[in-house]
């Protein structure tokens, strides 16, 4: 990208303004449940989420005659949609130069250990057909004169498969997916929170019925909380991450995600000891990833303290300014935290200096109109005293002006026009920023069509738990596209969405009613704002990036003592608009316990640091440094290589959470196809597994 772009084309790809909803049809029927005129919708499937994965999921179920309808908290306001960063990351398979191998990118998806390998196989030979869909449908991803689409290396990425719109590629996608869904038809509910699952059936053969859900259209006097029965013989879980989990987050305000929601419904639930923290502005402000050309151009990174002195921190951590300046430089494709970057002086030592300044009561700053300081001692900042790698990287990108917001607005003018729509000018005024949680990689236990623990209910997007401890940034996006196609092929081939069931589940309904209703007590003491205090500080302070054995079973003990207050107390609301959050928060509750449990099981079983967080122990192996000597403090496990062959499932059983390990599935590279071998199984449907699903 040259400096001379045109405003109007920045415009575009900045201020990205979305589709028009259509009318919302009304329900013709009513059911009393526990004493409340309740509005019933029936669909063959009802689709939790409106984001990229679950409107992908839709439009590909309604082009093979599916009866489908989305329920959507918020539409147009959830994670895919609200997120980015400085060129927004899709990682698919290279289609210019010399082409792909799946089988290798595979590997590269999986390398982080701890994920099926049939899966990482499914995501990388289905990312091309994803990436020409999208495309199909009007998303700009950019090409060269040849057709060949541009490429940049991303993290965890060696080879270069990542590709971008700018900063706003989710939320092309999540406009190019839902102008598609609006002309198919598809219904969309919006501000319609999904807060039970119904199922019928006992111990081996539990199935999805319908979805209980709070909807702002239907509050009426005989039905206060807007309470909506959905009746549906399958459902997609498509609600995203839990961004609510940690107080310290870059997710959009008010995504809860469905993990509580899913544990509620017996569940598995898996990996949910992986997630992303990385560097960003906090959501209090405008919530965004601070990867790529935002580090690339090598900004000044300074702390202020609570008497407003200013402090060149990261002077303390690096021997030289060159060392220094490559690795702020290198958190644009290494961005996500990780432990085995603390060492040996690597780019990760960053987030862990700022995570020692905020925690100290500093604020942590971005100036583009500096260029770094020196290391006390050492000779000042030059773009000629670069590590090879940084000095090749900006040299291709003819990034060679003299001061970092220059050479920002060469490589990205987009990532400066971003900010000042949200009043914040990078140009003029140094960016706060912290370590936020970003991404949970891990959710529910799906198979290679998006099938759930639970008959009839799949999960896709980052409801699904399908990556490992790490993957390519951009693979999310990825996935998503892939599994909401695959969970609506299948859903197609089984036939169980074609019409809306016409069965009676009254009395599922009203037993799930007054579940409902047990949770929200006008007189407790528990309440939303108490709740989303005491969890959110708890997992940022001892289940972010550094944590230890202690301090984790802690957490868990308090985790576990708050589900028990909310079971025998309830949550009090202030108005009834107010109850799904109420309920909502029950089930981030839940989610945390859940992931505090798999977190303690790990660590007690020797599980070692590994992706997102630095298992501290003071007779670990793994012992970083800073400019001055050993940060003891910091000692750490290393991970243990078994422990990258299995995987962690967790699940509600009553009101006790279980835990087992699996191994993770493999996948043969040495297998080939053959057509007219393989071809019948295609034909007669035998792909799809359906038995499974009797």
């Amino acid at each position: 990208m040259t400096i001379d772009v045109p405003q109007h084309i920045l415009d575009a790809l900045t201020d990205v303004d979305m589709p028009k909803l259509s009318a919302e049809a009304a329900s013709s029927e009513t059911v009393t449940l526990a004493g409340i005129d309740v509005p019933v919708y029936r669909a063959g499937c009802v689709v939790v989420g409106s984001g990229a994965a679950g409107l992908r999921a839709a439009v590909e179920m309604k082009r093979r005659g599916d009866d489908v309808v989305v329920m959507s908290q918020s539409a147009w306001g959830g994670t895919s949609a609200c997120s980015g960063s400085d060129k927004q990351t899709l990682h698919t398979a290279n289609t210019a130069d010399q082409g792909d191998n799946f089988k290798a990118m595979a590997r590269a998806i999986r390398a982080g250990g701890a994920m099926d390998e049939d899966t990482a196989y499914v995501e990388a030979v289905g990312s091309a057909r994803m990436m020409a869909s999208l495309q199909f449908l009007g998303l700009p991803l950019p090409q060269d004169p040849l057709g060949g689409t541009l490429r940049y290396q991303t993290d965890h990425d060696e080879v270069g498969r990542a590709t971008s719109c700018g900063p706003r590629t989710s939320r092309l996608m999540v406009k190019v997916l839902a102008e598609e869904a609006i002309r198919l038809n598809v219904p969309i509910c919006n501000h319609t929170t999904a807060v039970k699952i119904l199922t019928e059936g006992d111990g081996d053969g539990p199935r999805v019925m319908g979805v209980l859900a709070i909807r702002a259209a239907d509050r009426t006097d005989a039905n206060p909380f807007g309470i909506a029965l959905f009746s549906c013989g399958v459902l997609v879980l498509a609600a995203g991450g839990p961004g609510e989990l940690y107080r310290d987050s870059v997710y959009p305000n008010g995504c809860f995600g469905s993990l509580g929601l899913a544990l509620e419904a017996g569940l598995e639930l898996v990996n949910l000891t992986e997630s992303q923290f990385g560097i960003g502005t906090r959501r209090e402000g405008f919530p965004w990833n601070l990867s790529g050309t935002y580090v690339q151009a090598i900004p000044h990174i300074y702390s202020v303290d609570a008497d407003g002195n200013e402090h060149h921190f990261l002077a303390q951590y690096y021997r030289s300014t060159q060392e220094m300046a490559s690795n702020v430089f290198r958190k644009g494709y290494q961005w996500p935290f990780h432990s085995t970057r603390m060492l040996d002086f690597g780019s990760s030592l960053v987030d862990l200096a700022i995570y020692r300044e905020n925690a100290a009561g500093c604020r942590v700053f971005m100036d583009f109109n500096r260029n770094p300081l020196p290391v006390p001692g050492d000779q000042p900042f030059s773009l000629e005293r670069l590590d090879d790698d940084v000095k090749q990287y900006l040299g291709n990108a003819g990034a060679n002006q003299d001061l970092p917001i220059q050479r920002l607005r060469h490589m990205n003018p987009l990532a400066i026009e971003l900010y000042r729509r949200y009043k914040v000018d990078i140009a003029v005024e140094p960016l706060e920023f912290a370590v936020n949680n970003q991404h949970m990689n891990g959710g529910i236990l799906v198979d290679t069509w998006g099938r759930s623990s639970l008959a009839g209910c799949y999960a896709i997007g980052e409801a699904a738990g399908t990556h490992g401890v790490t993957r390519p940034g951009g693979a999310a996006l990825n996935a998503g596209q892939v599994f909401g196609t695959r969970a609506a092929e299948h859903i197609g081939a089984s036939g169980k969405a074609k019409i809306a069931p016409k069965t009676d589940i009254t009395a599922t309904a009203r037993a799930g009613v007054s579940n409902l209703l047990e949770i929200l007590k006008p007189g407790s003491l528990l309440t939303v704002k108490s709740i989303r205090a005491e969890v959110q500080a708890r997992m940022s302070e001892k289940a972010g990036i550094i944590c230890d054995g202690s301090s984790v079973a802690e957490a868990l003990v308090e985790a576990s003592q708050l589900s028990t207050q909310i079971r025998e107390n309830g949550i009090a609301y202030e108005r009834a608009a107010e109850a799904g959050r109420a309920l909502q928060w029950r089930q981030m509750a839940l989610a945390s316990e859940a992931v505090l449990f798999a977190l303690d099981y790990f660590i007690q079983n020797g599980g070692g640091s590994r992706g997102a967080r630095a298992i501290c122990d003071r007779a670990g192996d793994a012992l970083p440094f800073d400019r001055s000597g050993p940060l003891e403090e910091y000692r750490f496990r290393s991970e243990q290589d078994a422990h990258r062959d299995e995987q962690i499932i967790v699940w509600l059983e009553g009101d006790a959470m279980k835990i087992r390990t699996r191994p993770i599935r493999r996948f043969d590279e040495s297998a080939k196809s053959f057509f007219e071998r393989d071809w019948p199984a295609w034909l007669t449907g035998r792909i799809y597994d359906l038995d499974a699903d009797q």
